[in-house]
């Protein structure tokens, strides 16, 4: 073998060795034919206001997400489980320590708590009165349909509008730019930033179609995943056994 020889075929070790030092998820020019967008939907290559703009037609267009994480609003931690699609949706929410269920089918919001919750609803202004116990026991575990003049029903209606809570969630503060290539629950995605991170996060599947899948909110305002795009459930009211009329305004917190 000549000296030449010798010396290119060093060469090609070395640069070999290299490239298998490179984290997943990142590039090294010269490793071969290595490209973060290599087979996937290409939207990674594009500037940052056109992933944007591709990523909210791809949510909005979704027949069905299911949203989990953190919100903050107001000053108050909700921690969200929900199905979402555009006639309802439905699934648990956690604030404060006191969880409950929320379904909307429609126009119609029903809500399902356990006596504690009720107990904690009714006796805020102090302590709790039999007649408040009473009627947490009667709507222990039922569903309470909440009346749309309600402060609960214009309070809570937002966390079961699939349209409504992703056009106010997706939404990044300052000036777009694009963050690198990452991995989000085995799916490659190209991340976009506000304002360098400060105006929020948001990773964009480059599989298929380039859905949100997780999203970091401005100001420490939560972290939610967003998956199961486009996968349809069954959503209906529920029977009339399963729930009970309160016959007045719901107790507020």
């Amino acid at each position: 073998m000549t000296a030449i020889s010798q010396g290119r075929t060093r060469r090609a070790a070395l640069v070999g060795a290299m490239c298998a030092l490179v984290v997943t998820g990142t590039a090294l020019t010269g490793c071969g034919s290595e490209d973060p967008d290599a087979g996937t939907n290409g939207v990674g290559k594009l500037p940052a206001t056109e992933i944007q703009s591709k990523t909210r037609k791809a949510a909005t267009s979704a027949e069905a997400v299911r949203l989990a994480g953190t919100v903050v609003s107001n000053g108050r931690t909700y921690k969200l489980d929900m199905r979402l699609k555009s006639d309802g949706g439905t699934g648990s929410v956690t604030s404060e320590g006191a969880s409950f269920h929320l379904l909307r089918v429609g126009r119609h919001l029903f809500l399902k708590a356990g006596a504690e919750f009720w107990n904690h609803q009714g006796g805020k202004s102090g302590a709790t009165s039999s007649a408040d116990t009473a009627a947490a026991d009667k709507l222990d575990g039922k569903y309470v349909k909440v009346p749309s003049g309600d402060p609960a029903y214009k309070r809570f209606i937002s966390f079961t509008d699939k349209d409504v809570l992703l056009d106010g969630l997706l939404t990044l503060h300052g000036s777009l730019a694009t963050d690198g290539h990452h991995e989000q629950s085995g799916v490659r995605t190209i991340r976009i930033t506000g304002d360098k991170g400060a105006g929020g996060t948001l990773d964009v599947s480059l599989k298929g179609t380039p859905y949100p899948l997780l999203l970091v909110r401005a100001g420490d305002a939560g972290t939610l995943s967003l998956t199961d795009w486009g996968k349809n459930f069954a959503l209906a009211e529920p029977a009339k056994d399963e729930t009970v009329d309160y016959g007045q305004q719901l107790p507020t917190s």
